[in-house]
């Protein structure tokens, strides 16, 4: 059975050039998830595609919140639901490099309040490999123009295959964090990289 027969159809895949609008959007919600539970936070900052000029992206904020540990985390929980922001789920990451269900791959995923911008909140803690991978991956795409088009066109393409089926994109797309999280890690070591704390 061919690759694209796997998957049934679910929400459309749509990429679009980068919007200029997408970091500020990233700034008011961080502002919302701060003003609601600031003292219960380490860091908040845009991950993912929309974090990275020049790449095109599907239309959703990712975020990253960072606290001291995921044990208890009513502080961070308590004020951000009543904001309005949407309960999640505790999940794990994926990296093929460590077990499914590794510590360094916890997370508690959040949603947007009802009607709000579309946006994924990934709350890891610090020091963990998740967190770590997050920042990594978005730094050396922002400092790599050469690679940010490479995995432009692999999401171009993928979105080609599987326009109508998230799952079998995510399924292409996989592997792909992966090669560039490799290269990503020399990249760091070379230039004894540091995330980029500038809140965006």
């Amino acid at each position: 059975m061919p690759a694209s027969a796997r998957f049934k159809k679910s929400r459309p895949v749509v990429l679009r050039p980068h919007q200029p609008t997408w970091a500020q959007e990233f700034a008011e919600t961080a502002r919302r998830i701060g003003g609601a539970a600031g003292p219960a936070i380490l860091r908040i900052d845009h991950i993912g595609s929309t974090a990275v000029p020049g790449l095109a992206a599907k239309d959703i904020i990712d975020i990253q919140v960072t606290v001291a540990s995921l044990d208890d985390i009513a502080e961070l929980t308590h004020p951000l639901w009543q904001a309005g922001f949407r309960q999640g789920a505790f999940d794990y990451d994926t990296y093929h490099g460590l077990p499914p269900q590794s510590v360094e791959l916890r997370k508690l995923y959040l949603r947007e309040p009802l009607g709000g911008r579309r946006t994924h909140i990934h709350v890891r803690e610090a020091g963990r490999f998740n967190a770590r991978f997050a920042l990594l991956f978005r730094d050396y795409l922002r400092a790599n123009d050469a690679a940010r088009d490479e995995y432009e066109l692999l999401k171009r393409r993928a979105s080609e295959i599987f326009p109508d089926s998230i799952d079998g994109y995510l399924y292409l797309k996989e592997p792909v964090f992966h090669l560039i999280y490799q290269a990503a890690e020399l990249w760091a070591a070379k230039r004894r990289w540091k995330p980029d704390f500038s809140g965006q």
